[in-house]
């Protein structure tokens, strides 16, 4: 089954921690000095917030899948749409283990599908030379690459 992914940039951890867990009734799952996810069911949704160095705001959008083959067919899907990805095997990202497609939507934002299969130690990030790119038309130039989610 899948589950929606969405990660925020905050300014302050403690203060964003205690209003998504009042929010959602519930506490995080994981706290970390720079990260918190929630692993919530109702509704289904791996809402991360972090204090990471970015501009504040929503960082990135997702969608989290439970195997490695539905991995393969979301990111065929975006191929096959003609859309270009920039895949992840085994990075570290987020205190997590993950195999990852990252692409931008027409207006740019920026979706992460990912397979988690194991936990880190470090929060990880993404290696300096990943870009992701836009939409195939109109020959879109590559933007940065993606914050780990």
């Amino acid at each position: 089954m899948k589950r929606l992914h969405l990660h925020v940039s905050v300014p302050d951890l403690a203060q964003s921690i205690q209003f998504y867990a009042t929010l959602f009734g519930a506490a995080p799952t994981v706290v970390k000095d720079d990260y918190a996810k929630w692993m919530l069911d109702d509704p289904r949704v791996n809402f991360a917030i972090s204090r990471r160095g970015g501009p504040d705001g929503v960082d990135h959008v997702g969608i989290q899948v439970d195997s490695a083959e539905e991995l393969g067919a979301l990111a065929g899907r975006l191929k096959a749409a003609g859309e270009r990805t920039f895949d992840q095997e085994a990075t570290t990202c987020c205190y997590a283990q993950s195999d990852k497609s990252w692409v931008n939507d027409p207006a740019g934002v920026r979706w992460e599908t990912f397979f988690t299969f194991g936990e880190a130690t470090a929060y990880g990030e993404d290696p300096a030379e990943a870009t992701t790119a836009v939409s195939g038309c109109c020959g879109a130039a590559a933007k940065p690459a993606p914050a780990c989610c």
